[in-house]
Protein backbone atom coordinates (compact mmCIF):
# COMPACT_ATOMS: atom_id res chain seq x y z
CA UNK A 1 0.00 0.00 0.00
CA UNK A 2 0.91 3.57 -0.76
CA UNK A 3 2.34 5.86 1.95
CA UNK A 4 -0.43 8.60 1.60
CA UNK A 5 -2.93 5.91 2.48
CA UNK A 6 -1.29 6.05 5.97
CA UNK A 7 -0.07 9.55 6.13
CA UNK A 8 -4.17 11.11 6.33
CA UNK A 9 -5.16 8.78 9.35
CA UNK A 10 -2.53 9.22 10.86
CA UNK A 11 -2.94 12.86 10.76
CA UNK A 12 -6.23 12.60 12.08
CA UNK A 13 -5.68 10.32 15.34
CA UNK A 14 -3.02 13.29 15.15
CA UNK A 15 -5.21 16.37 15.51
CA UNK A 16 -7.80 14.25 17.68
CA UNK A 17 -5.24 14.14 20.28
CA UNK A 18 -4.10 17.51 20.45
CA UNK A 19 -7.65 18.59 20.09
CA UNK A 20 -8.83 15.95 23.38
CA UNK A 21 -5.42 17.18 25.32
CA UNK A 22 -5.99 21.00 25.21
CA UNK A 23 -5.09 22.40 28.58
CA UNK A 24 -7.88 24.49 30.82
CA UNK A 25 -5.16 26.47 32.00
CA UNK A 26 -5.57 29.14 29.21
CA UNK A 27 -8.62 31.01 29.19
CA UNK A 28 -10.23 32.22 25.63
CA UNK A 29 -9.97 35.97 25.41
CA UNK A 30 -13.85 37.33 25.91
CA UNK A 31 -15.25 40.79 25.28
CA UNK A 32 -14.94 43.93 26.89
CA UNK A 33 -18.65 44.67 29.04
CA UNK A 34 -19.30 48.22 27.74
CA UNK A 35 -22.71 50.24 29.30
CA UNK A 36 -23.38 53.52 28.39
CA UNK A 37 -25.28 55.10 31.90
CA UNK A 38 -26.00 58.59 33.70
CA UNK A 39 -23.92 58.66 36.29
CA UNK A 40 -21.48 61.98 36.96
CA UNK A 41 -24.57 64.17 35.17
CA UNK A 42 -27.97 63.00 35.83
CA UNK A 43 -28.34 63.66 31.77
CA UNK A 44 -25.66 62.75 29.56
CA UNK A 45 -24.34 59.31 29.87
CA UNK A 46 -20.70 57.55 31.06
CA UNK A 47 -19.16 54.60 29.72
CA UNK A 48 -19.00 51.98 32.28
CA UNK A 49 -16.37 49.30 30.69
CA UNK A 50 -15.51 45.88 32.37
CA UNK A 51 -12.46 44.08 30.94
CA UNK A 52 -11.20 40.59 31.67
CA UNK A 53 -7.51 40.24 31.45
CA UNK A 54 -4.99 37.44 31.65
CA UNK A 55 -4.14 34.25 29.64
CA UNK A 56 -4.27 32.15 33.01
CA UNK A 57 -6.33 32.18 36.21
CA UNK A 58 -3.10 33.26 38.56
CA UNK A 59 -3.11 36.06 36.57
CA UNK A 60 -6.54 37.06 35.54
CA UNK A 61 -7.99 40.37 36.81
CA UNK A 62 -11.45 42.39 36.30
CA UNK A 63 -10.50 45.59 35.43
CA UNK A 64 -13.79 48.31 35.73
CA UNK A 65 -13.62 51.73 34.57
CA UNK A 66 -15.65 54.56 34.57
CA UNK A 67 -15.17 57.39 31.64
CA UNK A 68 -17.30 60.78 32.16
CA UNK A 69 -19.35 62.01 28.89
CA UNK A 70 -16.21 64.38 28.58
CA UNK A 71 -14.10 61.73 27.98
CA UNK A 72 -11.99 61.74 31.08
CA UNK A 73 -11.36 58.72 33.40
CA UNK A 74 -12.88 59.33 36.55
CA UNK A 75 -13.24 55.72 38.22
CA UNK A 76 -11.08 52.30 38.11
CA UNK A 77 -10.79 49.27 39.96
CA UNK A 78 -9.15 45.91 39.37
CA UNK A 79 -10.07 42.70 40.85
CA UNK A 80 -7.70 40.19 40.86
CA UNK A 81 -9.54 36.35 40.45
CA UNK A 82 -7.50 34.94 43.05
CA UNK A 83 -8.81 37.44 45.87
CA UNK A 84 -12.19 36.98 44.73
CA UNK A 85 -12.21 33.43 44.53
CA UNK A 86 -10.26 33.64 47.82
CA UNK A 87 -13.42 35.59 48.76
CA UNK A 88 -15.88 32.86 48.17
CA UNK A 89 -14.04 29.65 49.02
CA UNK A 90 -15.59 29.19 52.39
CA UNK A 91 -19.21 29.08 50.97
CA UNK A 92 -19.00 27.94 47.11
CA UNK A 93 -17.06 24.79 46.25
CA UNK A 94 -14.29 26.72 43.95
CA UNK A 95 -11.21 23.57 44.15
CA UNK A 96 -11.15 22.99 40.54
CA UNK A 97 -9.74 25.30 38.61
CA UNK A 98 -12.39 24.60 36.11
CA UNK A 99 -15.21 25.57 38.44
CA UNK A 100 -12.78 28.78 39.45
CA UNK A 101 -12.05 29.64 35.99
CA UNK A 102 -16.13 29.53 35.25
CA UNK A 103 -16.94 31.73 38.45
CA UNK A 104 -14.94 34.11 37.05
CA UNK A 105 -16.55 34.23 33.96
CA UNK A 106 -19.90 34.57 35.48
CA UNK A 107 -18.79 37.42 38.08
CA UNK A 108 -17.74 38.93 34.74
CA UNK A 109 -21.08 38.63 32.89
CA UNK A 110 -23.50 39.41 36.07
CA UNK A 111 -21.32 43.02 36.62
CA UNK A 112 -23.13 45.05 34.86
CA UNK A 113 -26.73 43.59 35.47
CA UNK A 114 -29.49 46.33 35.58
CA UNK A 115 -29.85 46.05 39.16
CA UNK A 116 -26.57 47.33 40.14
CA UNK A 117 -27.45 50.36 38.65
CA UNK A 118 -28.91 52.48 41.57
CA UNK A 119 -31.27 55.43 40.23
CA UNK A 120 -30.69 57.72 42.14
CA UNK A 121 -28.49 56.80 44.36
CA UNK A 122 -30.06 57.78 47.47
CA UNK A 123 -33.92 58.51 47.65
CA UNK A 124 -35.10 61.34 49.51
CA UNK A 125 -36.29 59.24 52.48
CA UNK A 126 -33.43 56.90 53.22
CA UNK A 127 -31.02 58.04 56.09
CA UNK A 128 -27.54 56.78 56.65
CA UNK A 129 -26.91 53.77 59.08
CA UNK A 130 -23.55 52.51 60.61
CA UNK A 131 -22.38 51.01 56.98
CA UNK A 132 -22.52 54.65 55.84
CA UNK A 133 -18.81 55.69 55.44
CA UNK A 134 -19.70 59.62 54.91
CA UNK A 135 -22.52 61.05 55.99
CA UNK A 136 -21.63 64.36 54.15
CA UNK A 137 -21.44 62.38 51.00
CA UNK A 138 -24.55 60.27 51.61
CA UNK A 139 -26.68 63.49 51.88
CA UNK A 140 -24.70 65.88 49.07
CA UNK A 141 -26.27 62.21 46.71
CA UNK A 142 -30.02 63.23 48.63
CA UNK A 143 -29.67 66.61 47.38
CA UNK A 144 -28.50 65.77 43.85
CA UNK A 145 -30.28 63.00 42.70
CA UNK A 146 -26.87 61.41 40.88
CA UNK A 147 -27.38 57.74 39.74
CA UNK A 148 -24.80 55.42 41.66
CA UNK A 149 -24.06 51.72 40.86
CA UNK A 150 -23.32 48.63 43.43
CA UNK A 151 -20.87 45.87 42.91
CA UNK A 152 -19.92 43.00 45.18
CA UNK A 153 -16.42 43.06 46.37
CA UNK A 154 -16.94 39.80 48.11
CA UNK A 155 -18.89 37.00 49.29
CA UNK A 156 -20.35 39.58 51.78
CA UNK A 157 -19.50 42.66 51.32
CA UNK A 158 -21.26 45.37 48.53
CA UNK A 159 -19.64 48.70 47.88
CA UNK A 160 -21.97 51.30 46.46
CA UNK A 161 -20.26 54.46 44.68
CA UNK A 162 -21.31 57.61 42.97
CA UNK A 163 -20.12 60.76 41.59
CA UNK A 164 -19.66 63.65 44.61
CA UNK A 165 -19.78 66.66 42.36
CA UNK A 166 -18.74 68.93 45.72
CA UNK A 167 -14.97 66.46 45.10
CA UNK A 168 -15.01 65.87 41.99
CA UNK A 169 -14.51 62.60 42.53
CA UNK A 170 -15.88 58.70 42.66
CA UNK A 171 -16.88 58.41 46.20
CA UNK A 172 -18.23 54.76 47.80
CA UNK A 173 -21.35 56.37 49.78
CA UNK A 174 -22.44 52.29 51.28
CA UNK A 175 -20.33 49.26 52.23
CA UNK A 176 -22.67 46.33 53.53
CA UNK A 177 -23.43 43.20 53.93
CA UNK A 178 -25.39 41.06 50.88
Amino acid sequence: MNMKHYLLPILIVIGIATACSHSNKSIEKTDPQIVLKPFSDSLKADTFKLVLNGEKLQEMSMVFSITAHNGQQIYNKIFKATDLINNYKASVDLEKERTQVSFIKDEFKLFFDEENFLEPAVTENESPDQYTPDTLFYNELKKSGLNGFKYRSGKETSVYIAWSEQEKKVKPYYKCCN
